[in-house]
């Protein structure tokens, strides 16, 4: 029988079982995953990512087709698209047009929570609520009250505060624009973007407090994005380095193209070596620079 828990039981042996490490050892990332019912935060009506014949990307309608639409659901490698073109796309039919909000895919958020490791009782910020389901995630690690999610669109907002609230967790759900994050609930210890930045706003490096983490994915040159790690250093600053290649929606303030130069980008890079990057930022701009490699120390001789 087809039911959400076995989907979710063999999910977690897959993910355990991947030389990628979704759970890196930690036994609380793959609690949350087998506890917090994913299906519950995806809407009724969702998008394949991937055009049919026809150009159009199909809709996956729960009332329809329930074992489709469970299975898409729990598909680890796979985005399933939540609204097109700002919404100006009704969820009632295949279409086309331009990706603005998705239920991410699995892996992709596990990677991430992985990354951001948040212990319990950290006060979090998290930058795109989406559908709720990954705030639910870091709430479920970091406990009741703990975690404050922001989203620009209200209505995405409000669905997932219910859904959020159905299961009685505790989230603060704010309606505003993300790159300005929370002021009055800052200093953060852990930050993480659910949406990709051209620039990292300066908001989240004031409000990361010092050793805290950030994790974004950044626009690069490769036409991909890099998902980043910071360490907050103080005074509005964070330094750190990609950890994974991926690929996010832009953020709503940041989708019209600049030139990489103006990003702190260097004018020739390798991105083979993505790895070898490091990422500088602060209240005045980025700086992407190439590390140097670390080599062994040389034996004494005679």
């Amino acid at each position: 029988m087809l039911d959400a828990e076995s989907l979710r039981a063999r999910c977690a042996k897959e993910l355990e079982s991947s030389p990628r490490g979704y759970f890196g050892g930690l036994p609380w990332l793959r609690d949350a995953f087998e506890t917090v019912p994913r299906e519950h935060f995806a809407p009724d009506r969702l998008w394949w990512p991937r055009p049919g014949e026809d150009g159009l990307y199909a809709l996956i309608d729960r009332n329809e087709t329930p074992k489709r639409w469970l299975k898409a659901v729990y598909l680890l490698r796979t985005p399933l698209i939540t609204q097109i073109d700002d919404g100006a796309v009704s969820p009632d039919a295949p279409a086309n047009g331009a990706f603005t909000s998705s239920i991410s895919c699995i892996t992709v958020v596990l990677e991430m929570l992985r990354h951001l490791a948040p212990d319990p009782g950290d006060k979090v910020l998290e930058i795109g609520t989406g559908t709720g389901y990954n705030a639910a995630l870091l709430a479920h690690r970091a406990g009741p009250g703990t975690v404050t999610t922001v989203e620009i669109d209200p209505q995405i907002a409000a669905q997932a505060k219910d859904r959020l609230d159905a299961l009685g967790i505790r989230a603060r759900v704010i309606t505003a624009d993300g790159e300005q994050g929370c002021p009055e609930g800052a200093p953060f210890d852990r930050i993480v973007s659910t949406a990709s930045a051209r620039h990292i706003p300066p908001a989240w490096l004031r409000q990361l407090r010092p050793g805290g983490v950030l994790i974004t994915p950044l626009d690069s040159p490769a036409g991909y994005d890099l998902t980043v790690r910071m360490t907050g250093t103080g005074n509005g600053a964070a330094v750190g380095y990609p950890v994974a290649t991926v690929e996010f929606m832009r953020m709503r303030g940041q989708r019209s193209p600049r030139p990489h130069a103006e990003l702190g980008w260097p004018d020739e890079i390798d991105m083979q070596r993505w790895r070898d990057y490091e990422v500088r930022a602060d209240q005045h701009g980025q700086r992407i620079v190439h590390r140097a490699p670390v080599t062994a120390p040389t034996a004494p001789t005679g």
